[in-house]
């Protein structure tokens, strides 16, 4: 493992672009689910959180476990409709991806309004990402020290954080 702690995953996803993963030490150990793992990870997550999943829920997913960087519920409707022969509507997916958002079956980059598929559904980290305003990368970091000191803070202030989310917006090794 690196100086940081953290290991690092990239994946381009075409001519400049790239993402990647980087994930810290935890307290508990897990999986990484990839391809139809995935998928069926999350709906096992889903239902065991006591949520149905639906035809509609398990397409969704599928499309956004599909890309390696963070997508927006226009994309995932427009390739939806598409590969379905028939509109979905933007809000209905809106409202799919708030549920797996709500049950950690995916992350929301705010800054971007865009979400990524948790490659280990079901298992709660906190959003931390490193978006680079050049190329568009978008680092996920499971960091439990960090987690541990933003959830410290808010406490410290009688304010209960159910879902931190932070991003830092700068430049990545590749364009610094």
């Amino acid at each position: 493992m690196p100086a940081d702690g953290l290991t690092q995953a990239s994946f381009a996803i075409g001519p400049g672009v790239t993402i990647s993963r980087r994930m810290g030490q935890h307290a508990h150990s897990h999986h990484e689910h990839t391809g139809p793992g995935l998928v069926d990870e999350a709906a096992r997550a889903l239902v065991a959180a006591g949520e149905q999943w639906t035809s509609m829920r398990e397409a969704v997913f599928a499309e956004l476990a599909r890309h390696d960087r963070p997508v927006s519920a226009y994309d995932i409707a427009d390739n939806l409709s598409a590969a379905r022969g028939k509109r979905v509507a933007p809000n209905s997916v809106y409202r799919i991806l708030d549920v797996f958002v709500a049950n950690n079956l995916a992350m929301r980059v705010e800054s971007a309004n865009a979400y990524l598929a948790n490659t280990h559904p079901g298992c709660a980290h906190d959003c931390i990402f490193l978006v680079c305003d050049e190329c568009g990368e978008a680092a996920h970091v499971d960091d439990e020290e960090v987690s541990r000191a933003v959830r410290a803070i808010a406490a410290a202030r009688d304010f209960k954080a159910t879902r931190p989310v932070l991003e830092i917006r700068g430049l990545c090794k590749a364009c610094a």
